[in-house]
């Protein structure tokens, strides 16, 4: 199975660049990992809320494979302990190619997106900027890996 992780916007903060990379080269190792990231919408100041969820939105499906299966990083969606992600995650490398996980731009998705995905994760009730989703993201994949191969990484 392989693991993506697509997101809108670029990172220009150099420690997050470097701690993001930290951590996917952790991930390597159990799976193969990539991060796709999307430009901004170009203009977006010009435009309606709903209309840069769209445009994010075509950008988003543009990036997907046949047989892709979707979860949307969403406040709305499940919140797991560590444990249940880690549960979770060795689940999906037994039924699903190619698991992407999706970080929206600043207001989330269209409904086509939305339609895309089977599933969402919430990372925590709090809301965090799309840049920092990133290290949350593959701190909390690499400690399910490290869990799922009983690692120390992880107390219990």
């Amino acid at each position: 199975m392989k693991i993506v992780l697509l997101v809108t916007g670029k990172t220009d903060n150099p420690w997050l660049k470097e701690a993001v990379g930290d951590y996917c080269s952790r991930i390597a190792h159990y799976f193969p990992f990539e991060i796709i990231t999307l430009s901004d919408v170009r203009n977006a100041k010009n435009l309606s809320e709903a209309q840069q969820k769209d445009k994010e939105g075509e950008a988003i499906l543009k990036n997907l494979q046949p047989g892709d299966y979707c979860v949307l990083l969403d406040e709305k969606g499940k919140e797991f302990t560590s444990v249940q992600f880690a549960t979770y995650l060795e689940k999906k490398t037994h039924s699903v190619r190619r698991l992407v996980f999706i970080a929206g731009g600043p207001y989330g998705f269209g409904e086509a997106v939305y339609q895309t995905a089977p599933e969402k994760v919430s990372l925590s009730k709090m809301t965090f900027s799309h840049q920092m989703i990133r290290l949350l993201f593959t701190e909390q994949l690499y400690r399910a890996c490290t869990i799922i191969h009983h690692e120390p990484y992880h107390h219990r």
